[in-house]
Formats: structure tokens, C-alpha cells, sequence
């Protein structure tokens, strides 16, 4: 085996070729089966575990698509260039503009695609806006959830007979000088090996936040978070893009998450923050603007003493987030503590009553507009929070990397003279994210968009390369 997992195509020894092969079986690789399937190709799905699931199951399964039919139909009036103003704000303009713009123009065809073409049952989150986003553009399953997502799209791709092997890790790819990828070389979990050749490698298995010391060197910041991804996030992606001479791009950029249930591994939606939610740390007092986002909030978090906080809302907010089953799951978990006063509330968390009331007192003061949040959060458009309370015991969370191999709309990975490789593609967390250098610009729905839209383009391009 080669150090950096690229070996020569003489070293290969095939048992066949297929025109398109897809590594990863997450949102992103089966968007990329589909799409290049009806372009008529026949494709080859490689999944390292024994299910077709992925970092995707882990998720809510929401896709932003900005001026889809599912926002007409409620009146919404959204438009990709309103979507491309919101990721630059947030990003502070640390993007590739050319492939955010692609991407924001693609949101909605691809949500039109997985919805009429795919038989995935999408509709709208009407019920609150994401952070950062100017209309309601998230676009989910009838539970909200990645493991739903997953199987309908299972349930398509079983219908059309693709090709997905299971337990078929894949561990080199065989290249040659210029660049092109002849196969790839899969393990099973005997221990035997398989060379497969291909015409066209879409690489979808992911990033890097299942690997220490790749997080270590590029996100230092988010080390001690706890990871709440797919375990087989290895980084092959950039490992095999590098040693073929790939640009990699926005390798500091990460989706973390500040809410996700200390002990129980269960996310806390956000939306409990933006309807007027709060955290507070150990000592009982509030630490920074909530509302900014989920994904900066959880360094934030991992500052604070025992590295954990505690969310609180009441049941006006409960009531609200009964529509995501991650929440369920959380109830169902007994996660969520009930208290019918601000005393009981401090007895059940254990934090300081007195402190507890006074910042209770503040943010309602705040919601009224009486004084300004410290943090420079505007309460004012939120509902004041009255018993009974809700609270939660969180942690900061590292959900998925979001740099990686530069990509053109295409979904070609190109090399450091900008120039793609010859028949190499990449989507999702293993391609670079629009999220731009940091945590801070991760807008909702950031991972599927690049998963569900790059995958769907890899996959219509890879199909027209010339078969052998």
C-alpha cells in the first residue's frame, strides 16, 4: 500500500469496469448514483458499512432551496440571489462566489429533483427561519430527520436496481501520472481485497472529522468537542485529492453544533433558540449571542466550565419543536427536565436559583426592550419566557468538516493550476463547503446542499465521460 493511498494502474488486478463509480452511500453519493443513472449510465455504489446511512442519518435531512414550488405554493417570495446575499453575510464574504452562486441557483431544482424524480416526501419548515436565513427555505421528510432522507432515498435507488455494495471499503485508488483514475481498490471485512476499474470516481465519503489528528491540525478550536459524526469520516477524500495534485480549500471550516444533549448524543434542534430560547453555563448566567448560529455557539460552550451549558425555554417553545423526532427522541430519553417556576427550574438543574432568576429577569427586561443584550442579541422579536420551563443539559459538538477538494460546478475536482482532473468528482463534506473559512459562516442546511446539488451534478457529468 502507497503512503498516500494512489497506486499505479499496472498494480491493479480488475475483475471488471464500471463506467461510474461512487465512493459513499450518504445524501451524497446516492444523489450522485441517481443523477448519473439518468444520464444512463450504469453506476457502482461502495459503502464501508454494512447500511446505506452515512453522516446524512445523523442529521435533520433539511436542504435549503431558495424559490422552490414548496415556497410558491405558501406565498414565500425567495430568490437565489437573496439566498447567495445570506451565505455572504454570514461568511463575511469568504467564499468562492462562483460556486455559491451555482449552488444557491441549483438549491431548488435539486429540492424539485429528490422530490418528483427521486420520490422523496420533502416539504417545507414553515414554522421558523434558521439563523442567518432571510426567508423560510429548509425543506425536509414528514419527521425531519437524515435517517428518513436515507431511506427514501434507498427506497429509488432499490427501485432503479443501482448497485450498491456493502462492507466494500475503499482503501487506494489506482491512478495514473496525469491524473486519471482507472479504479479503485475495496477491502472486505475478511480481509480480502477487490480492484474494480471505472471510467469516472466520484468521491463521496465525506471529510475529515472522524480523524484526531486531521481535526487537530486544521481545527484545533473544536478538538475537545465531541464528535457526533460518521466514524468512517477519515479524510480519504483529501488524502487521495492531495497526492493527485487537488487543491484543497477552507480546511478550517467545520459545522459544529451547540446543542447537543450532554450524555444522551441526541442534537437539540435549534429552533428552540431562535423562538427566544436561552443558555446559560454552570454558574447560571447567559455567555454569548445565542442566536448568531448553532455552529460557532459550540466553541463557545466548550469555554465554559465542565465544557457544557444548559438550554432553557418553556412549553410554548416545546410545543413547537414536537415537529422534529430528534426532539422526540429526546423526551422519549428524558433529557428534557420540566420545572413549573424559576425555583424548581434551578433545583432540577442543579444551577444557581438566585443567578438563575436574575438572568430570567434580564431577558425579559430584554424582550421588552428596557435594556440591550451585553452579547448584542435582539430579543425584541422574540416572546417573553414564562412557566412552565424546559431545560436541557448541552454540550459543543463537531458535526462534520466543511473543507476539502476544490470543485467547479461540475463537481470536477480541480488541481492547483485550476484545471480538473480528468474524471475525478467530489460533492458533499469531501469536496469544499460554502460555508467559508471558519465555523462562524455554517448556515443551515450548508452540508446537504453541497451533498444533495454537487453529488446530483457530479453524477450528470460523470455519466457523460467516455466509457473504455
Amino acid at each position: 500500500m502507497s503512503v498516500s493511498g494512489v497506486l499505479e494502474p499496472a498494480e491493479a488486478d480488475l475483475i471488471g469496469t464500471v463506467p461510474v463509480v461512487v465512493i459513499g452511500a450518504g445524501a451524497c453519493g446516492l444523489s450522485a448514483a441517481l443523477s448519473a443513472n439518468d444520464g444512463g449510465a450504469e453506476v457502482l455504489v461502495l459503502e464501508r458499512d454494512n447500511s446505506a446511512m452515512g453522516t446524512t442519518a445523523m442529521s435533520t435531512g433539511l436542504i435549503p432551496g431558495a424559490g422552490s414550488r414548496f415556497q410558491r405554493e405558501l406565498g414565500i417570495d425567495d430568490t437565489p440571489e437573496g439566498f447567495v446575499a445570506d451565505i455572504r453575510a454570514k461568511t463575511g464574504g469568504g467564499i468562492d462566489e462562483r460556486i455559491v452562486e451555482h449552488l444557491a441557483a441549483a438549491s431548488a431544482p435539486t429540492v424539485e429533483w429528490l422530490a418528483d424524480d427521486c420520490g422523496v416526501p420533502l416539504s417545507l419548515v414553515d414554522t421558523f427561519r434558521y439563523p442567518g436565513h432571510s426567508r423560510m427555505r429548509m425543506h425536509g421528510t414528514p419527521n425531519r430527520t437524515g435517517a428518513e432522507l436515507m431511506g427514501a432515498l434507498q427506497t429509488e435507488i432499490e427501485r432503479r436496481q443501482i448497485d450498491i455494495a456493502l462492507s466494500a471499503h475503499a482503501t487506494e485508488l489506482f491512478a495514473d501520472a496525469g491524473g486519471r483514475v482507472h479504479g479503485v481498490r475495496v477491502r472486505r471485512p475478511d480481509g480480502q481485497t477487490e480492484d474494480i476499474g471505472c471510467d469516472a470516481l466520484i468521491l463521496a465519503c465525506c471529510g475529515f472529522a472522524g480523524d484526531p489528528e486531521l481535526v487537530a491540525r486544521y481545527i484545533p478550536e473544536i478538538a475537545e468537542g465531541t464528535f457526533f459524526g460518521h466514524p468512517g469520516n477519515k479524510g480519504d477524500a483529501i488524502r487521495w485529492g492531495r497526492a493527485l495534485g487537488a487543491i484543497l480549500a477552507d480546511m478550517h471550516a467545520y459545522q459544529g453544533h451547540g446543542g447537543l444533549a450532554w450524555g444522551h448524543g441526541i442534537p437539540i434542534l435549534w429552533a428552540h433558540i431562535v423562538l427566544g430560547g436561552i443558555q446559560v453555563n454552570v454558574e447560571g448566567r447567559r455567555f454569548s449571542n445565542e442566536a448568531r448560529g448553532y455552529s460557532e455557539q459550540a466553541v463557545d460552550i466548550l469555554a465554559q466550565t465542565d465544557r457544557i451549558a444548559w438550554s432553557i425555554f418553556d412549553e410554548r417553545i416545546h410545543e413547537a419543536m414536537l415537529e422534529f423526532d430528534d426532539y422526540r427522541d429526546a423526551l422519549e430519553a428524558r433529557c428534557v427536565l420540566s420545572a413549573d417556576s424559576t425555583a424548581e427550574l434551578g433545583a432540577v438543574t442543579g444551577l444557581p436559583q438566585e443567578t438563575l432568576a436574575q438572568t430570567l429577569a434580564e431577558v425579559r427586561r430584554m424582550v421588552g426592550g428596557e435594556i440591550d443584550d451585553a452579547f448584542g442579541r435582539d430579543f425584541t422579536t422574540a416572546a417573553e419566557l414564562v412557566p412552565p420551563y424546559r431545560a436541557v443539559k448541552v454540550t459543543g459538538a463537531l458535526f462534520h468538516t466543511q473543507g476539502g477538494l476544490e470543485v467547479d460546478e461540475h463537481a470536477r475536482v480541480l488541481r492547483e493550476d485550476g484545471a480538473p482532473l480528468p474524471n475525478l468528482f467530489a460533492g458533499g463534506g469531501a469536496a469544499r463547503g460554502i460555508s467559508g473559512p471558519g465555523c462562524s459562516g455554517y448556515l443551515a442546511g450548508n452540508g446537504l446542499l453541497t451533498a444533495t446539488a454537487l453529488g446530483r451534478a457530479a453524477g450528470k457529468a460523470a455519466s457523460r465521460i467516455p466509457t473504455t
